[in-house]
């Protein structure tokens, strides 16, 4: 009887955890395989690692407004464990795919006053909402 039951209870589980990733939250990091396929009304938060005590900012140069829809600022955290000053942290944005269609999530990390030097780093992801 424990069999039956266990073979029985995979398949739903497995019915579960993809219904959960198709309305969830995606998390996107820097090493994150792009482009990205998303669901209307799903949520992706995007973190990047950041220093601004470096005087670098990651920009938003294109936000995907055709798709997404912002749901605040950036928000920056440092590790509660780093106890160093000027150490690093992590940039973090989040969005909801609204519409169907297709966009690009662009961003620099530069230093706000030298707009004419090329950026530090790029991160480029091309998405697709259905």
């Amino acid at each position: 009887m424990h069999a039956t039951l266990r073979l029985l209870a995979l398949p739903a589980l497995a019915l579960l955890t993809a219904c959960a990733h198709q309305s969830g939250t995606l998390e996107l990091k820097k090493d994150r395989q792009c482009p990205l396929t998303l669901n209307k009304g799903q949520q992706l938060i995007l973190s990047l690692p950041s220093n601004p005590t470096t005087g670098f900012r990651w920009e938003v140069r294109d936000a995907a407004a055709n798709v997404l829809q912002s749901l605040g600022p950036e928000v920056y955290s440092n590790p509660e464990d780093a106890g160093l000053v000027g150490a690093g942290g992590i940039s973090t944005w989040r969005f909801t795919a609204r519409e169907a269609g297709e966009g690009r999530l662009l961003l620099t990390y530069q230093q706000p006053w030298e707009p004419n030097v090329p950026p530090a780093e790029t991160f480029e992801c091309e998405l697709r909402v259905k």
